[in-house]
């Protein structure tokens, strides 16, 4: 069984900005997230995902870099270590 280490819960909102296909730009973010294997709560203005700290940060990354050269975008992270959550 493999150890998790620190877990963190993090609340992503993305905007495209200046879009005209917006929506397809975020179904492409959520399925980045989907993808992740993280556990993940996709409300209407943000999501929610939950797992190993290292896991979760290159999730960010991961979105960013794939969108960066899709959409001009702002994306809004809070990251927390305290969550009271587990993985």
């Amino acid at each position: 069984m493999r150890s998790v280490g620190k877990v963190a819960s993090c609340q992503i909102s993305f905007t495209p900005i200046g879009s005209i296909d917006y929506l397809e730009e975020i179904k492409k973010v959520l399925s980045i997230i989907t993808a992740s294997g993280l556990k993940n709560d996709i409300g209407a203005l943000s999501t929610v995902i939950i797992g190993e700290r290292s896991e979760v940060l290159k999730l960010i990354k991961d979105i960013y870099e794939a969108m960066d050269d899709v959409c001009d975008f702002s994306m809004d992270v809070k990251i927390s270590n305290l969550c009271g959550c587990t993985i």
